[in-house]
């Protein structure tokens, strides 16, 4: 996780955990910075779902002072957990947004209770990114950060349980920061420029816009898209966004 350049705190600890939320055993770890944190947040991954890259995410973000609670996306899909990513993107209409949100929230719920933070916001990429628009039209958050999430629900994931429309729903977040890349097939430019409009009002909202980014490009080095320099950028602010 290059991008993310590690914070002044060198003492956190990371664990393994099991959230119970809405009936289910989630998997899911715990990144807690030494002293009282600065704030909470919650990770929702992208759809390769919680791993060793988003462990290490979570662990690199509490060296910034955050608590912080990844949690898996798949947990009601226990097929879905050791599939690829093809299959992944598959399973996505067979979620269901009351679950989802239901996750996030018991995940904010712990760190409240464990490490006594006043605020909590939730952050997350491509899919997770697209929920992250979902859990910000909620009360339950008080920041958002979504890095090149969907605005609307891809025909391909559009099922029963997808009740909240991103782009619909723009105007009833809380203060969100919204990345994108601007070659980012899965974010067109006419759905950025719908949400500038739905936040024209908004003072607390923000769109970052990275000029001729493509889908993806912060959050895994490893990948083709990734942009060293902008990925930095969007660091810098997401960090200033959630804990400020």
């Amino acid at each position: 996780m290059a991008a993310l350049a590690e914070g002044p705190i060198t003492d956190v600890t990371i664990e393994d955990r099991v959230l119970v939320a809405d009936g289910l055993d989630v998997a899911s770890a715990h990144a807690r910075p030494d002293g009282l944190p600065r704030a909470g947040v919650v990770l929702h991954p992208d759809v390769g779902g919680l791993r060793p890259l988003f462990t290490d995410l979570a662990r690199r973000l509490a060296t910034h002072g955050l608590a912080v609670w990844v949690v898996e996306p798949f947990a009601a899909q226990p097929a879905a957990l050791s599939a690829g990513v093809e299959a992944r993107l598959g399973a996505i209409r067979d979620l269901d947004d009351d679950r989802q949100l239901a996750i996030l929230s018991a995940a904010a719920d712990r760190l409240v209770v464990e490490d006594d933070v006043a605020r909590v916001g939730v952050l997350g990429f491509c899919m997770g990114g697209h929920y992250v628009f979902k859990a910000a039209t909620t009360d339950r958050f008080d920041t958002a950060v979504a890095f090149y999430g969907m605005l609307r629900t891809p025909e391909g994931w559009a099922g029963p349980g997808h009740r909240i429309e991103p782009l619909a729903a723009a105007s009833t977040m809380v203060p969100t920061l919204a990345v994108f890349g601007t070659v980012d097939p899965w974010t067109p430019a006419a759905d950025i420029a719908a949400l500038r409009a739905a936040w024209a009002d908004r003072a607390d909202c923000e769109i970052a816009e990275f000029a001729d980014a493509d889908h993806g490009f912060v959050h895994d080095p490893d990948r083709p898209a990734h942009r060293a320099a902008d990925a930095a950028e969007a660091w810098r602010r997401a960090l200033a966004f959630l804990a400020d």
